[in-house]
């Protein structure tokens, strides 16, 4: 990134500042909702093969008009406090857009996790989550992290398993965290559930025809080329289900070691595979390897989906950028500069802050389950296959024949738990999208989709203090 962009954190400020400017709020109550309420940093050594090293980390709360607040750990050995309080803010703006009641926070240890193995990785977990612990930053009343980068189910289930060997009466201890494996309270679909929420949520943008007209295209997404930028989880899932269920062609895949390119079209668990088994994109059949990968972000296509790191998009390639639509299901990929070039250039960007906003959408719905220490599906499955066989029985009673087998086991069948995380995450990313497109078209000085979720966020969240009094 240029030296004079402003940094991740100042980026969100400003993409703050621009949409509170359209908005009449009391004095004070904007900087109040700007603002991370407290950091916790922390240094804390574990003896690893035969010396102590040393760790530094750090738990940030953003805003707590609702509690728990929420946001994942991140490892990385970038990960410094700007990203955490940068990430944290995040966090409140995106649980404020998808209706999601939790405030916004983030955790963030410096480390890069490639360089332990698994027993000393769940040391420095358990160290690491005790000293959060001490200090409140990890409850499941007040403070719930879940997976990020470099962090998945198995440091979840590390993480929750140290808070209830700290505090074993605590009936909803299981609830401290989300993201953990469906065997320790887990929710099924909740690996999948960020990518899988930016599909809805680019079906959606897809599903708005006045909206794709703008953007210059037409149509659904069926053969709408995609470039994906990082093949981690949200990546992987993001284009898997654009391909499966969206009949998308994935053209071009960027990830650290290079890209490639094919015009027919990728199978994305072909080239995860791939890349699994030869550890590189390199040499893939039939596909251009570009050394470069990031200049692939700069490639005709129709949809560009950067789902890496933040800042890949900044002042020094923005203005090459070809794709009429951005889909930002990383955090923070594109700059506040670069995001002013793109908007002057008529490019369309599905906001970060709605569009991954599908993992903390699912983390409510594990947590809603851990709460009420029961399944989702268990009460009424067996119930709506009772009343979609007196419907068969019904119908074959009025029609005086047998309805044919493959509609009778789908009016026989009875929502299971994956079925209702899926439906509810649509939803959600649905009514979100229609709010965000709606207030965009209506209000002439919100330019952006960007500026309506933000602007969104800030009249719920602004809404929460003063009626609380505050």
């Amino acid at each position: 990134m240029a030296s004079h962009e402003p940094s991740f954190k100042d980026s969100v400020d400003l993409m703050f500042d621009r949409a509170v400017a359209t908005l009449d709020l009391p004095p004070g109550l904007a900087d109040q909702i700007k603002i991370n309420n407290n950091i916790y940093m922390v240094r804390f050594f574990v003896k690893l093969r035969d010396s102590y090293r040393i760790f530094t980390g750090w738990r940030s709360v953003h805003s707590e008009h609702r509690l728990p607040v929420k946001g994942g750990i991140r490892y990385a050995p970038t990960v410094n406090q700007d990203d955490v309080e940068a990430l944290a803010a995040l966090m409140t703006y995106k649980c404020a857009i998808v209706d999601v009641p939790f405030g916004g926070a983030k955790g963030g240890l410096c480390i890069d996790p490639r360089k332990y193995n698994e027993h000393e990785l769940e040391l420095i977990t358990r160290r690491f989550a005790q000293e959060l612990i001490k200090k409140g930053y990890i409850n499941p009343a007040l403070n719930v992290p879940a997976p990020d980068m470099g962090t998945g189910e198995r440091e979840m289930a590390w993480i929750a398993d140290t808070y209830r060997s700290l505090h074993p009466e605590d009936i909803n201890a299981i609830a401290c965290t989300t993201g953990k494996p469906f065997s320790q309270g887990g929710i099924q679909g909740r690996v999948e559930a960020t990518g899988r929420g930016v599909f809805y949520g680019i079906k959606e943008f897809f599903n708005n025809s006045e909206d794709v007209k703008n953007a210059g295209l037409e149509g659904n997404l069926e053969g709408k080329r995609i470039i994906v930028q990082g093949l981690g989880n949200v990546g992987f899932h993001a284009t898997k289900y654009l391909e499966e269920e969206g009949d998308a062609r994935i053209i071009g895949i960027i990830e650290r070691e290079g890209a490639i390119l094919s015009e027919k079209g990728f199978s994305i668990e072909e080239v995860a595979a791939y890349r699994a088994e030869c550890g590189s994109l390199e040499h893939f059949p039939g596909a251009r390897y570009v050394a470069n990968g990031k200049k692939l972000l700069e490639a005709e296509c129709d949809v560009l989906i950067p789902a890496a790191i933040e800042g890949q998009i900044t002042l020094e390639n923005a203005r090459r950028i070809k794709a009429p639509v951005i889909a930002e299901a990383a955090n923070g990929p594109i700059t506040y500069m670069a995001d002013n070039v793109l908007r002057e250039a008529g490019k369309t960007i599905i906001p970060d802050a709605y569009l991954n906003a599908g993992g903390v959408t699912v983390s409510y719905f594990e947590w809603i389950k851990n709460l009420s220490h029961i399944r989702f599906g268990r009460l009424d499955r067996r119930h709506e296959a009772h009343r979609g066989a007196q419907i068969i029985n019904a119908l074959e009673e009025m029609i005086g024949k047998p309805v044919p087998d493959h509609l009778k086991a789908r009016l026989s069948y009875g929502s299971d738990e994956l079925d209702l995380v899926r439906s509810g995450l649509e939803d959600t990313m649905s009514t979100a999208y229609q709010t965000m497109s709606e207030i965009h078209k209506s209000r002439d000085n919100v330019p952006d989709l960007r500026t309506a979720a933000f602007v969104i966020a800030i009249e719920k969240i602004a809404r929460a203090y003063i009626e609380m009094g505050l």
